[in-house]
């Protein structure tokens, strides 16, 4: 089946363009033979996005538009989109209507500093996709930034790690057993891939979700903190990201067993100490 037939699979598409990323989709790909699917993870002509959104100021320098992409291989505990853990979530999209669709801001980007991210899910489960779609910006003159759980990078040769111009790397805890208890998966593929990163001199802001009672713990954050200031200056920015709710509805119509019901999310006074561990350590988190 050709690209344009396999993202034609879906009887009636919603705007690939959302108002918000928590805007819940599902079953949008499901109609789309598990043959055809593989073909196109494996060429990367065609794609699984759960939306395109714009106007972003946390997914990179500058505002920004972020392609969501659909599957993730891990299963985070306070994930506020889990409607994106799945592929078949995901609207078949072909490389060439994605990058279509970027070509609208392309201009408007480049005046207000911005760029285009690729975000998930986790976009390296799609990663002939994601490369195809990070060279098309780059081609475009738009700076270009992905958004990993960094357990994958070794899907990416040292030559497609050009095309990215920033890498959004989660670090979602540090001691191995309680990173997979909170995410389903070992710690070790991602902090090798941010040690890469810095001996390819690629430039990355390190991402930290604050969740209180399940990642605060001083002595682990201490832990990230060292190690984010161990790759030395390719580590441009640390962001200290606040848990929220924002996502709790998703896993009640998902039919998801959500252990953060009552979780609040941290202070503000929570979020700068544990900030000041970074940039105590000479890191910037602003």
């Amino acid at each position: 089946m050709s690209p344009t037939n396999l993202a034609n699979k879906v009887p009636i598409a919603p705007s690939l363009v959302a108002q918000s990323p928590f805007e819940l989709r599902v079953d949008l790909g499901r109609d789309v033979p598990e043959a055809n699917v593989r073909t196109a993870l494996a060429s990367g002509d065609v794609g699984f996005l759960h939306s395109y959104t714009t106007g972003s100021t946390v997914d990179g320098p500058g505002v920004r538009v972020v392609a969501w992409t659909t599957s993730c291989n891990l299963r985070c505990k306070y994930c506020h989109n889990p409607d994106t853990w799945t592929l078949a979530n995901g609207i078949p999209v072909t490389i060439a209507r994605a990058t279509q669709e970027l070509r609208k801001y392309r201009t408007g980007l480049k005046i207000m500093s911005g760029g285009f991210t690729l975000s998930g899910g986790e976009p390296l489960m799609q990663d002939r996709f994601a490369v195809k779609l990070l060279a098309a910006a780059k081609a475009m003159g738009i700076h270009t930034a992905l958004d990993t759980n960094g357990s994958l990078g070794e899907r990416l040769s040292d030559q497609e790690l050009e095309a990215v111009d920033l890498v959004l790397l989660d670090i979602k805890s540090w001691d191995p057993d309680r990173h997979r208890q909170l995410t389903g998966d070992d710690i070790v593929p991602v902090l090798n891939f941010a040690r890469r990163l810095a001996m390819r001199n690629r430039p990355m802001w390190v991402r930290f979700v604050l969740v209180p009672g399940l990642t605060d713990d001083p002595c682990d954050v201490a832990q990230i903190a060292h190690f984010a200031a161990s790759l030395g200056s390719v580590v441009q920015r640390v962001q200290v990201l606040p848990f929220h709710q924002m996502g709790k509805y998703k896993w009640k119509s998902l039919h998801l067993d959500y252990s953060l019901t009552d979780v609040l999310p941290p202070s503000i006074e929570q979020v700068k100490s544990v900030s000041a561990q970074f940039t105590e350590l000479g890191l910037n988190t602003d």
